[in-house]
């Protein structure tokens, strides 16, 4: 990662929003909630893991594929590479 700390700071507490989400998933399942509501929970978390893996995915892309006639890897390969981490990030 080549976040400065200040945006590793912004990551870690969006990780620790999603948390204490997937904790309110395990009480809501253990209160037997409303399906409804659970499914609202599982959207939340599924929302706020996409973004999270879409600013990751986009600093990785910024910082260690750009700039490819410097590197020494050919631009097959890093563009395979790229459609590696999307269709990963599709799944």
């Amino acid at each position: 990662m080549t976040q400065t700390t200040k945006d590793k700071q912004k990551l870690v507490a969006r990780i620790r929003r999603i948390r204490g989400q997937v904790e309110a998933i395990e009480r809501s399942l253990t209160a037997e909630d409303d399906c409804a509501d659970v499914l609202m929970l599982l959207a939340n978390v599924r929302g706020g893991v996409n973004s999270l893996m879409g600013e990751v995915l986009e600093d990785h892309i910024r910082h260690h594929m750009t700039g490819a006639e410097k590197s020494t890897v050919p631009m097959t390969e890093l563009a395979e590479d790229l459609v590696d981490l999307v269709r990963a990030y599709l799944k």
